[in-house]
């Protein structure tokens, strides 16, 4: 099931989005053309704030496959799959064959799995080294494992990895939970548990997998050495200070500079785990029949799910924190569903009953708002029919509330897939049997993510600037310039594959690598656009519909011409066309 709904969104997704979804696609294509797997850029400026395991991943299914956007979501979606089988797998292990199963149904058909792999970020992958670490740990310490040996080399391989794709989380994670749970265990301080574990040959393999890159990366971005906890504009201390203090540290802190991130409320962070985890969230109370007493294999891998997902859970809500932060706990979590849920009971049947409560009103409102739009005209595309609340795109599900009743009309086909979707929801309460009404939880969100990727394509010319990109492909040669930062347009990059000029786009995620020995000269100030857009040469820029009045007091409306428009965006030219590509878009 798993491997049917992610490989169904790499054989028809959308295009990459703007911000980070083309950025980390664009960087890996970048390794490839420049011949340097070490040192990240983009648009020449090199980019020290992440790992590069997900690039390298990346750039390998480009080699494969050729440089597409659907090549760069292989490898998450590939994660996605690995991940869903270790559950299963670990859950099998510890709980039993039904438990395991409801295991990996629970991991595989939850929101938040589904949520933050349609953008390119290296979470699930960690997510993936992180259970496989704590499975691995926790077949070490088992008596009865006849190669404790292989699962010691395992573990240590899955904490090189996770280096390699989130930087020192990648190691905490598992090593907290991992010590939490030795220390409840009362096994802290036992010989036998740590001749087992094999720390100091751990700490050699951790070393071969993950060090060489950040030796590196240090060497080829000096100065290798500088330990001031402050930085601003102008300053540049090298790769080693921004990768390890300004990036890990001080972003922890919430004293990172540039400050290019929001942080999520904390009392958000954890609520939102309900709608991360549904629909099975609403088994939750039934956790509390399972025994987390380490008497037996269940109640070891229960108690070290545990400490896994509360380790995790309490160490964001003393840090910055982001929706999707918390995915590596969501396998402890699953675990711990697929056991209650295998031993049934009263709270297993009441949320049932509620989960085919939810989903009928959620049905009812679905086939409520496909009623009420369907006369609604849908001119254009969906961003004419939108509203726009900018301060609450800090949330992964911000741009909810820019949908309008006239934006829905855009969704029908979405809005009654998912209405059926739900449907099939509300009818299981209605099954005693809960084998069966799990399946058929599975099967609506199954159904309801096939909605959900319909719209994704709907509002495809809205998040993406492909449409752009196609036309500057289209239009005779010129020098691009893009408006204000390289993530507001970031899908023009990977698309048109070329670089661009960044107009007042020193900011942010490029603030630090413009300053760095050696930055490519490509920002420009009003005044040096000013100049350039009058010379006789062509050139483009990129720009969202409410800045042209700030264009056109620079260089007048008549020297702007346009070329494009999509999704709330234009392509104007300084040169008249023979022919505009799509002007009837634009108004």
């Amino acid at each position: 099931m798993a491997g049917a709904v992610y490989l169904g969104c790499i054989v028809s997704p959308p295009s990459l989005m703007d911000d980070v979804d083309a950025v980390q696609a664009q960087i890996s294509r970048n390794m490839i053309t420049s011949g340097d797997w070490v040192t990240a850029r983009l648009d020449g400026v090199i980019y020290l704030e992440k790992a590069p395991l997900i690039y390298w991943a990346m750039a390998v299914s480009y080699l494969i496959f050729g440089a597409y956007d659907w090549a760069a979501r292989i490898p998450v979606a590939l994660a996605a799959m690995a991940l869903c089988w270790l559950t299963v797998a670990f859950g099998t292990w510890a709980f039993g064959k039904r438990a395991g199963f409801y295991s990996g149904l629970c991991m595989a058909t939850c929101v938040g799995l589904f949520l933050f792999t349609r953008i390119l970020i290296p979470d699930i992958m960690l997510t993936f080294t992180v259970a496989l670490a704590m499975w691995a740990f926790l077949r070490t310490l088992d008596k009865e494992e006849p190669h404790p040996r292989l699962w010691a080399l395992v573990l240590a391989v899955s904490l090189g990895l996770g280096l390699l794709l989130k930087s020192l989380i990648g190691v905490l994670f598992p090593l907290a939970a991992g010590g939490i749970y030795l220390l409840l265990t009362r096994q802290l301080f036992s010989a036998d548990a740590w001749k087992r574990l094999r720390p100091f040959s751990g700490l050699v393999i951790v070393l071969l997998v993950a060090a060489p890159w950040h030796i590196l990366a240090t060497l080829r971005n000096p100065p290798y050495f500088a330990f001031t906890l402050h930085s601003g504009p102008g300053q540049y201390h090298g790769f080693l200070w921004f990768f390890f203090i300004n990036e890990q540290l001080l972003r922890f802190l919430n004293l990172r500079y540039p400050r290019d991130y929001n942080t999520v409320p904390r009392l958000y962070f954890w609520l939102f785990h309900l709608l991360w985890l549904f629909p099975w969230s609403v088994y939750l109370p039934a956790i509390a029949k399972v025994s987390f007493k380490p008497v037996g294999r269940a109640g070891r891998a229960a108690l070290l799910a545990l400490c896994w997902a509360g380790f995790v859970l309490v160490f964001f809500t003393f840090s910055t924190t982001q929706e999707y932060y918390s995915m590596p706990c969501y396998p402890a979590l699953a675990l711990l569903l697929g056991a209650a849920m295998a031993l049934g009971g009263g709270w297993i049947r009441w949320g049932t009953r509620v989960l085919a409560v939810i989903a009928g009103c959620a049905a009812l409102a679905a086939f409520v708002f496909y009623y009420m739009t369907r006369n609604i005209p849908t001119p254009g595309d969906i961003s004419v029919a939108l509203s726009y609340h900018p301060k609450a795109y800090t949330l992964s599900l911000g741009h909810m509330e820019d949908l309008t009743l006239r934006s829905l009309a855009y969704l029908r086909v979405p809005l009654l897939v998912a209405g059926f979707a739900f449907l099939i929801g509300a009818v299981s309460g209605f099954v005693k049997n809960n084998q069966r009404a799990f399946v058929a939880a599975a099967l609506m969100m199954v159904l309801f993510f096939h909605a959900a990727r319909l719209a994704l394509v709907v509002f495809d010319p809205f998040m993406s600037s492909r449409p752009l990109a196609e036309a500057i492909l289209k239009s005779p040669e010129g020098t691009l310039i893009v408006d204000r930062h390289y993530y507001f347009f970031s899908s023009i990059f990977f698309y048109t594959d070329r670089p661009a000029l960044l107009l007042n786009g020193r900011f942010n995620n490029l603030e630090y690598g413009a300053y760095a020995p050696g930055a490519p000269d490509v920002f420009i100030d009003d005044a040096k656009f000013k100049d350039l857009w009058i010379r006789p040469e062509r050139f483009y820029i990129v720009v969202k519909e409410s800045a042209v009045p700030r264009l056109e007091g620079l260089v007048g409306r008549e020297q702007l011409n346009v070329v494009a428009a999509s999704g709330g965006k234009l392509v104007l030219t300084n040169r008249p066309l023979a022919v505009s590509l799509n002007p009837g878009n634009h108004s």
